[in-house]
């Protein structure tokens, strides 16, 4: 009965107890938008760790308003006098090995990874390499890595919760038939509950702002035109993707890892409208969607909280206005990632960390006007087809073969 009473007690005390969370990528906007859930959790989230690449004076102001017992600075050379006062209340560290100690260290148990691109993948590595609860964003990560991270969690007991509005809404309509609401791979290692009942997942895409804009004037297409997106308020790199479709190229190869299904399962539909974030379709034919207004806080708060349903900052539809909801088809011919991405998802191995090198490179190039538009995919289809594939690389090789990537972009960029 003592035993008894004990165990009662501890499960109370689990319960109610704050899940302390790692935000890294506090300054990004996904990094902000958890900072609103963690403000909006009464309690039930706190902010123990929060990072930053160089913005330190955004990271200061921060961590006086969450009071967080680590904050990281992943840049060493970044400029350090605005974290003065904050060193004498909170731990500062500085570079990768600050992050390192940060997501292991015992006052965390979720590590939400927004860092923007491969870099995210040392943290998203550290925290499940520390057997945390990794709530991801840097979907690079797993498009660089998906197998050695999916291994690792199983090995350390990790758990990988999506939080991009796609993979979280189709981690919610799985729920429909699996008796734990959790995505395959994250706590059965991917081989059980449910994944035979389903036909085929259907990711959805605003279209960006190039949707209906005749294929030849993609080559005049500014920075300022493609930074316009229609719905999503995001980073430059992030929203780049996104008119490219590079984004759900790479969601494509996420889902494939998350769900453990091959990617002539993953399916994507234009939906400009972004109220429905995904579709599941199952073998009897039906098609549970998960709608929403378009706003990270829900899946963000969903991953932190593992699926617990409560009120939280995210603003709920507005059923009485009326609304007309579109279902396209892509077209791959202006949207060529989505089968370069597909290709990825089938191959695996080395050409995920080669195609996300590539673009993060050619991205950065037409930022700063050196190519147009409409050669970003290009660039990263021929870096592809001129590396030499590798079946099962390391996670020391990835990295070798990321830097490679990056200098064989260069030159097809200058060409």
């Amino acid at each position: 009965m003592q035993n008894q009473i004990i165990r009662e007690e501890v499960r109370a005390s689990q319960q109610t107890a704050p899940r302390r969370v790692a935000v890294l990528g506090a300054t990004g906007s996904i990094g902000q938008s958890a900072l609103d859930v963690i403000a909006a959790s009464d309690g039930r989230l706190t902010a123990a760790v929060l990072t930053a690449h160089r913005q330190t004076a955004k990271l200061a102001e921060l961590a006086r308003r969450f009071r967080p017992e680590i904050v990281v600075v992943t840049d060493p050379q970044a400029d350090r006098a605005p974290l003065a006062e904050t060193e004498r209340t909170t731990r500062v560290l500085y570079g990768p090995d600050g992050l390192d100690l940060a997501v292991s260290a015992p006052e965390v148990d979720v590590v939400l990874a927004a860092i923007v691109g491969g870099a995210g993948l040392r943290g998203s590595w550290r925290a499940l390499e520390a057997g945390k609860t990794l709530a991801l964003a840097n979907k690079e990560s797993l498009v660089l890595a998906g197998s050695l991270l999916f291994d690792l969690a199983r090995k350390t007991g990790g758990r990988i919760l999506p939080v991009d509005s796609e993979h979280s809404a189709i981690w919610q309509a799985l729920a429909s038939c699996r008796p734990a609401a959790t995505p395959y791979g994250a706590s059965d290692s991917g081989t059980s509950g449910g994944k035979d009942l389903v036909r085929r997942l259907i990711l959805t895409a605003s279209g960006g702002p190039f949707r209906n804009k005749p294929l030849d004037e993609l080559e005049r297409v500014t920075v300022a035109e493609a930074l316009a997106h229609p719905t999503w308020k995001m980073g430059k790199k992030i929203t780049i993707d996104s008119a490219t479709m590079m984004n759900k190229a790479f969601e494509i190869i996420e889902a494939r890892w998350l769900f453990d299904l091959p990617a002539e399962k993953i399916d994507v539909m234009i939906h400009p409208q972004s109220i429905i974030h995904s579709m599941v379709e199952f073998v009897d034919g039906a098609v549970i969607a998960q709608m929403g207004t378009p706003d990270m806080r829900l899946p963000i708060q969903l991953a932190l909280c593992g699926m617990e349903r409560r009120p939280g900052p995210a603003a709920p539809l507005d059923w009485n206005a009326a609304r007309t909801l579109e279902l396209l088809p892509p077209d791959e011919e202006r949207f060529p990632a989505i089968p370069l991405g597909r290709r990825v998802a089938r191959d695996g191995g080395s050409a995920g960390a080669v195609v996300n090198a590539a673009n993060e490179v050619a991205v950065a190039a037409f930022l700063a006007g050196k190519i147009p538009f409409h050669k970003i995919t290009g660039i990263c289809q021929s870096v592809l087809e001129h590396h030499q594939f590798e079946k099962e690389p390391s996670l020391e090789r990835l990295f070798e073969l990321d830097r490679r990537a990056r200098m064989e972009t260069q030159t097809w960029i200058s060409d």
